[in-house]
Order: C-alpha cells, then sequence, then structure tokens
C-alpha cells in the first residue's frame, strides 16, 4: 500500500526510496540546485485571449515530480476504494465528482452528468493552482487524517511540488495535488448540491451545477438586479468556495438554459455530450483548405470579458489541425461506447474518421520534410536505421553527418502509431495495412489533394515473399495493369508512392528483411533461446522479432555485418532518384 509507505517516511532518504532516486540527487535538487535553474518559464497563448505562464522543471526534478504524482495517484486510488465500502454514495466516492486529471475521467466524462438540463451553470475558480501554496501543500499532508505525514516528510513532498510559493503550471505533480485539496472543496460542493436537487462535477478550475428544476437554487446562483441575463455565483457557494481558500473568476461565470446552446467544458450538453458544430464545421474548413492549397488559417473563437465574440486567426500548423480532429475522433468514440454500454444503436461518424484520416495521410506522406520509408513490420525500422548508419557514407542520399560528426538519417521511417491511430489510418503494420494505404492514398491523390505536389517519395519497403502477393495485387488494381512479379528494383504506384521489394536470393528464391543479416547474427542466442521469426513459435525454446531487433540488432548494431542490406539501401536510393528526376525535385 503506497500510502502506509508514504506514512511511514520520516526522512529524506525514505521519501528518495520511494521516488526511486538516490538521496544524493534529491538532496541536491531542493537544496544545492540553484532555484533559476530548477524550472523554465515561458508563456503559451489561452484559448480565451492573454496568455498562460508555463513552468517547466529540469529533467531530474520532471522525473522526481513524475514519480511523486504516481505515488499520489496511487494513494488516491487507494482512499476511494477504501471510504466506497464505508459510503452510501458509492458512486461519488469511488468515481468521484473530479473528472480533471483523472484516469477514467476526461471533459466527456465531465459534461455527460449534465445532459438534458434545465438549467446549466459553469463558475471558475480564479489562478486555482497559484492559489495552492507551500503552506497549504504542507499542511494538507500534516493535517488530513487520511494522510498525517510526518512534518519532514510534508515538507520535503511541498519542496519537490511547489516553486514560487505555489503550484506551478508545467509540474507533473501539480494536477494531482490540486485535485487533493480540490476533494475537500468537492465534498462540500456535492453536500451543497444535494441539498437544492442539482448535478455538481468540476474539472480543475471549472464547477458546474445543473438541474431541472423550474427555478435555479439562490444559494448556488442568481441573477444580478443590473441584468436579468447576468448570473453571479449564490451566497453559499461563495462561502464554500472562500472557505476552502479559492475564490472565483467573475468574468468566466455563466448561466445556459434548455432553448439555447449548452457547453460544459467546451462541449455541448444539450441532448448528449458533442462538439459543437461551430467547432466541427471550422476544423473541416480548415482541412479542405490544407488539402487544396498546403495552407491553413487556425481559427480560434472565444469570448472576451463583455461577452462579445472574438475570432483569432494564424497561420496553422499540421499538429493544430491533427490534435482538433483528435478530440473530434475522441468524443465519437465516447458516444459510441457509450451507445453500447447502454445498449442504444452506434451512430457512427465515417465522414468525420475518414476527414481525420486524410488529413493524418497529408501530413505523414503527402507533406513530409524528407523522404519517408514505411516498413512492413515495426522491427524493421530497427533494421533499417542501423543499417544506414553502419554503411553510411556508402548511401549519401539516406545519410549525413551533423554538425558533431555523428551519422544523421536523411530520411525518416513511419513510426506505427498506438492502436487508436492505427484504427483511424488502418496502418498497423502488416501487409494489410500497407494495402490500405496504397488503396486510400491514391484515391487521395486523384481525389482530393491538390496542393503543390509533394516534395519528397513515400517508399514501401515490404518482404518479397507469398505476403507480398496482396500488396502486388493492389498495386494492379491501382495502375490497371498485370500483377507485378517484385522482380524490379521499385515500382512506381502513382505520386510519391513507391514500393520497393527486398531482392530475390538465388534461384528467385522469396525474401524477407531478416535474410539479409548474416548467418552469426541470425544465430545469436539469448537466454538459451533461439531466434525464430514466426509468430506461433514456440516461445520456451525461441525468442520472436521483437527481441532480436531490441537485444540483438540494436544492441549489438556496432559489431554486426550489415553488407547484406547494401542491395535494399541501393534500391530505396534508387527510387530516390527516380522521384527527383520525375518531379525536377531537387534532392536535398
Amino acid at each position: 500500500m503506497k500510502l502506509e509507505e508514504l506514512k511511514a517516511a520520516t526522512s529524506l532518504h525514505d521519501v528518495a526510496r520511494l521516488l526511486q532516486v538516490k538521496p544524493s540527487m534529491l538532496s541536491y535538487v531542493l537544496y544545492t540546485k540553484p532555484k533559476s535553474e530548477l524550472y523554465t518559464k515561458f508563456e503559451i497563448p489561452k484559448r480565451t485571449g492573454g496568455v498562460r505562464e508555463i513552468s517547466a522543471p529540469f529533467s531530474h526534478l520532471k522525473l522526481i515530480q513524475q514519480r511523486l504524482a504516481a505515488i499520489l495517484l496511487e494513494c488516491t486510488k487507494e482512499l476511494r476504494k477504501k471510504t466506497a465500502v464505508k459510503s452510501k454514495n458509492k458512486n461519488f466516492v469511488s468515481r468521484g465528482v473530479s473528472h480533471g486529471f483523472m484516469p477514467g475521467h476526461s471533459i466527456m466524462t465531465n459534461g455527460q452528468a449534465h445532459i438534458t438540463r434545465r438549467f446549466v451553470f459553469n463558475a471558475d475558480l480564479s489562478d486555482f493552482f497559484g492559489s495552492i501554496n507551500f503552506g497549504r501543500v504542507r499542511g494538507f499532508f500534516i493535517k488530513d487524517k487520511n494522510f498525517s505525514l510526518a512534518e519532514k516528510t510534508a515538507t520535503i513532498l511541498a519542496q519537490i511540488a511547489c516553486n514560487d510559493n505555489k503550484l506551478p503550471q508545467g509540474s507533473p505533480c501539480s494536477p494531482v495535488i490540486s485535485n487533493l485539496l480540490g476533494h475537500i472543496l468537492d465534498i462540500a460542493l456535492v453536500d451543497l448540491a444535494r441539498k437544492n436537487k442539482c448535478t455538481y462535477t468540476r474539472y480543475a478550475d471549472d464547477l458546474t451545477f445543473s438541474t431541472n428544476k423550474c427555478i435555479f437554487p439562490s444559494d448556488i446562483a442568481l441573477k444580478t438586479k443590473e441584468d436579468e441575463n447576468s448570473w453571479v455565483p449564490g451566497s453559499e457557494l461563495i462561502r464554500i468556495v472562500q472557505r476552502n481558500g479559492f475564490d472565483f473568476n467573475e468574468r468566466k461565470t455563466r448561466m445556459q438554459y434548455k432553448d439555447s446552446r449548452q457547453e460544459v467544458t467546451g462541449l455541448s450538453v444539450n441532448r448528449k455530450v458533442n462538439v459543437p458544430a461551430s467547432y466541427r464545421y471550422t476544423v473541416r474548413a480548415m482541412a479542405s483548405n490544407l488539402f487544396r492549397t498546403g495552407k491553413f488559417e487556425h481559427i480560434v473563437k472565444y469570448k472576451n470579458a463583455s461577452g462579445d465574440e472574438i475570432v483569432s486567426k494564424s497561420d496553422g500548423k499540421a499538429n493544430q489541425l491533427l490534435g482538433m480532429l483528435s478530440f473530434i475522433h475522441q468524443v465519437d468514440v465516447y458516444n459510441e461506447a457509450l451507445a453500447v454500454k447502454n445498449n442504444q444503436p452506434v451512430v457512427g461518424a465515417p465522414g468525420r474518421l475518414e476527414l481525420y484520416r486524410r488529413a493524418i495521410y497529408f501530413d505523414a506522406f503527402y507533406a513530409p520534410e524528407r523522404p519517408v520509408i514505411v516498413c512492413e513490420g515495426k522491427t524493421d525500422n530497427t533494421y533499417i536505421k542501423h543499417a544506414i548508419r553502419s554503411l553510411f557514407p556508402k548511401y549519401p542520399l539516406l545519410c549525413e553527418f551533423d554538425a558533431d560528426g555523428k551519422p544523421q538519417l536523411k530520411i525518416r521511417l513511419f513510426k506505427y502509431a498506438d492502436r487508436r491511430t492505427a484504427f483511424v489510418t488502418k496502418l498497423g503494420g502488416g501487409v494489410g495495412g500497407l494495402c490500405h494505404l496504397i488503396k486510400y492514398y491514391s484515391a487521395d491523390l486523384t481525389n482530393k489533394f491538390r496542393a503543390p505536389s509533394p516534395k519528397h517519395p513515400v517508399i514501401m519497403l515490404i518482404d518479397n515473399d507469398s505476403g507480398a502477393d496482396a500488396i502486388y495485387g493492389a498495386i494492379a488494381g491501382i495502375l490497371k495493369i498485370q500483377k507485378p512479379k517484385g522482380q524490379k528494383p521499385f515500382i512506381h504506384v502513382c505520386g510519391n508512392l513507391y514500393v520497393v521489394p527486398t531482392p530475390f536470393g538465388p534461384s528467385s528464391k522469396k525474401t524477407s528483411i531478416e535474410d539479409f543479416f548474416d548467418e552469426a547474427t541470425l544465430a545469436t542466442q539469448l537466454n538459451g533461446k533461439s531466434f525464430e521469426r514466426e509468430n506461433d513459435a514456440d516461445n520456451q525454446h525461441h525468442y520472436g522479432k521483437a527481441a532480436f531487433a531490441r537485444d540483438v540488432v540494436a544492441k549489438n548494431a556496432a559489431t554486426i555485418d550489415f553488407g547484406g542490406f547494401q542491395p535494399i539501401l541501393e534500391r530505396i536510393e534508387a527510387a530516390i532518384r527516380h522521384y527527383s528526376a520525375r518531379t525536377q525535385q531537387p534532392i536535398v
């Protein structure tokens, strides 16, 4: 139990042991390293205008804060599990009403609590992190009955967490500590909401109350005398918030009615949790401009202190658009999962999913800053990376010296993403994903992408074995030709898309990329096990491709003979030269 271990700690050495760092390192960070060097401060623009100051901890402090955050989060889980048994309101204690920075919680779960309500009241706490100072953090860990830490331990935790006498934005442990102190506030506000037949949730500094009562309870919010459309926090709500050491950001207080658009943490909640239609239309327009011209304006809409809508425009970046599309996709996935859970019909959004996939393809394949190599398997990236570095400078189109005189790749190896993104792109490794890429990307090139032609090629490196037959079939369908046989060094599919098969062996023997390692490397033993490339191998006596790439190739790259990879690298360079000549693009 992490909480019991934390309670037992009475010294810096004990805390260091829990954090899995050396006491000398912890002592140096807390007491020796100059305070001015602990954080790097910078500003980022707020969505609603103005800027937010971020304090990014230096590497060692960040590591310590990350580990403290993990310990405190585990303590939180233990406490909620423990109190859930005792509480009559198990849903509140076990799940909580705080939806920010909590596993299994999100802005979607926060909004879900307030759907189809007559009234939705939002109020923001002012300077949420900044109002939690060193003394409050230290005092909480000492006085809270669940923690009751030794004073020395509480002091050390507060020193780790605070900067300039407050929780800094940018620290990995600020969110979990703010939730610990915020939980005290939550308990009081849940009681207030229950007495007034309201639902209450909190997402970081954003408080939301909702109800279907005909009249909204004045203890929580009331209309101002000057303007009936203007609402302010009620006296009881103010009293509870201020008693817990917080205050309101008055310009962000608002009431939303059922006959108008209701939003909670940026999501509409009138009928279900959803991204506002205006946001989706804006994102679609940005994507359309990107596909058509290669550029787009990043548009952000927000309301100022007077309630006027402000539209901010700037030159857009691909990661901004992908982030917005990812946000929309996450909400869609949440609603689909909720429908399944409730045995309701699943209403998908194939158009939005396709737009997201297309945007990923445009960024990764149509507008790359370097030639892209898409390997058939995830482990192949390791092979090719080390082969290029080992054989440098034979292949100047693939590698060059950096400023420090070290080999630097001039190509980008496509990294297969996590499961969620793989679902969107249809790229999760394997032949099937590459066939999807050929099909969808060629259609995008023909029908959707009108921006200036790509500067660099995309090269699919495939095993020239039985699995390649499906890829050759996909190529034949696109080019309206007989199915290729894999004898040519490369196949130009369309636009900037190429396929490079591994060379055949003697007597036209089919090959996979592992065949180009020398026999000594393939014969390497790991813990008494031999390498077996087949997925269904006996793991008691054999190890697979992942271990081979990680523990054999990567760890021993300096001594491995990569000479067998020369024909593959020659084919990749040939495809790059072909694209340069075809488009009259210089090879950078």
